[in-house]
């Protein structure tokens, strides 16, 4: 049976598809956080405080890893940063997960453990 036509193909995909849409929704909130630290926004203004206390439940691990660069009211938000470049790592380490089940036929299995072999 080749992937193609495997009934594990779909879901995966649509799996795949679901933790990518996620990981950009959750790194565009957190790039409007650093630019809004950045530019020194109003933390009493609507959008900037939905941003704010929406994200914090994301960026609050990683809060106290770096200092933060302030001058003038202006915040350079390193641990935002990192936060985004975790959660990136994070989905790509969910999305080899689920292509772990799929099909694979015992040549291309075969194939892709000699590459590892050799590696």
């Amino acid at each position: 049976m080749d992937s193609y036509n495997s009934p594990t193909t779909k879901p995966l995909y649509r799996g795949t598809q679901i933790v990518w849409y996620i990981l950009g929704l959750l790194e565009v909130l957190l790039a409007f956080r650093f630019v809004l630290k950045l530019l020194g926004a109003n933390a009493a203004a609507g959008f900037t405080s939905f941003i704010y206390g929406v994200t914090y439940i994301f960026a609050a691990p990683f809060l106290n890893v770096f200092r933060m660069t302030q001058s003038a009211g202006h915040i350079f938000e390193w641990t935002t940063l990192l936060a985004m470049l975790v959660y990136w790592m994070l989905a790509i380490g969910i999305i080899k997960l689920f292509l772990m089940g799929k099909t694979v036929s015992t040549p291309e299995a075969a194939v892709k453990l000699d590459n590892q072999e050799n590696a």
